[in-house]
């Protein structure tokens, strides 16, 4: 009897084998009726999509709808299709066809609504797309229409909304709390300019408060002390930088120097500034201190001083300085073809010394908080680099 019922799986093993192949047959069948159907119009749309022809991908997109009325996936795609090529009359036209079907409710409504959004955002019509992300931000697309929001408002320069908008996005994951300081201080920074120095006090705070690494947050915050004459206070915020991040230092070298020699202390502001020199080697700060102490010291000393800090840390810069230092005392000989020199090593130094995009390389030879090629806030390097 035992053995029998280990004989049972074996006898009913063609069983299941049979069982296997006549339903992989049923499948197969199904998906060859299925392909059947599908108009050759989709699989030429498809083929141009993969050559990168958008044009002629759009026209067999479009023939196929012509045949299929009523297919809600196609018109979305055909109408991203046309946004892509720049055709946002035709993207705007097929979207809003879409919306008046009776079909598209729900959830197809607000996808619909979200890319007749993105349409009207692609023709430069930022108000109507702003009222039609701000009718959906609080239904299924409101992640994704909060993230366009978010971009209209911060280049539209519309800080307080950006802020709004951005604490509607945070989440355990992505905080925005980085990107809120820095809202933050483009406020701070307009009040300053206003001379509004109480609001602008305001705004740092609520910066710091965001982001209390956040390095702009005080320089703006010395910038303020310096307006009302707190010199002491204003050094303070701009050498708490090095806590921060040091890198930072080198963009506010001369106005710890200028907040020191205003107590009559230029001294030690320069001291301070050779102390982060050899302390941090990579800070830009060569021209900042050979300036200072040629006022203080004299030329020698200068000179001496800037020799010894270009030797800690060669670089083209530095060697275009040190060129320009040493000329003097050489031969009359040479002394034209070391201008020449360093006439071509200054005209490198443009094109191949700047400030870099840490994100996209993006290159600049003037500073970006907020970059203009990915729009990703403090990713330029805070101290120009050999590109």
């Amino acid at each position: 009897m035992e053995i029998w019922w280990l004989l049972v799986p074996i006898i009913l093993l063609p069983v299941f084998f049979g069982m296997g192949w006549f339903a992989a047959r049923v499948d197969m069948k199904t998906v060859l009726k299925h392909a059947k159907t599908v108009p050759t119009g989709f699989y030429a749309s498809l083929d141009a999509l993969v050559d990168k022809n958008t044009g002629k991908a759009a026209r067999h997109l479009a023939e196929v709808i012509d045949q299929q009325q009523g297919s809600y996936d196609l018109n979305l795609t055909l109408g991203k299709l046309y946004r892509q090529r720049g055709e946002n009359d035709k993207a705007i036209a097929m979207h809003k066809t879409l919306l008046q079907s009776p079909d598209t409710v729900g959830e197809k409504r607000e996808r619909v609504l979200y890319e007749l959004g993105l349409n009207y955002q692609s023709a430069g019509l930022i108000d109507r797309a702003e009222q039609i992300f701000l009718e959906i931000q609080n239904g299924n697309m409101a992640k994704q229409a909060n993230e366009v929001l978010l971009n209209i408002y911060q280049q539209d320069r519309d800080w307080e909304k950006a802020i709004t908008t951005a604490q509607l996005l945070a989440h355990d994951e992505q905080t925005y709390q980085f990107e809120i300081a820095q809202f933050y201080c483009e406020m701070a920074q307009a009040a300053l300019f206003r001379n509004d120095l109480v609001q602008a006090r305001e705004h740092v705070q609520a910066a710091l408060n965001a982001n209390k690494k956040c390095t702009r947050a005080n320089m703006i915050l010395g910038d303020i002390e310096q307006k009302h004459a707190n010199y002491g206070a204003a050094i303070a915020a701009y050498t708490a930088i090095e806590s921060q991040n040091h890198a930072y230092l080198s963009m506010v070298g001369e106005r710890i120097f200028d907040a020191y020699q205003a107590q009559n202390k230029a001294r030690a502001g320069l001291d301070v500034l050779i102390g982060y020199a050899k302390t941090f080697p990579a800070l830009d700060l060569l021209n900042v201190i050979y300036e200072k102490s040629l006022l203080l010291d004299g030329e020698a000393k200068a000179n001496q001083l800037a020799i010894e800090l270009i030797r800690a840390k060669p670089d083209l810069n530095g060697m275009y300085r040190l060129l320009g230092l040493q000329m003097s005392d050489l031969n009359p000989q040479w002394k034209a073809d070391a201008d020449m020199m360093r006439g071509v090593m200054g005209r490198q130094l443009q094109k191949a010394v700047m400030y870099r995009c840490r994100n996209c390389h993006f290159k600049s030879q003037v500073y970006f908080w907020h970059c203009p090629a990915c729009n990703k806030w403090e990713t330029f390097t805070p101290n120009k680099i050999e590109i």
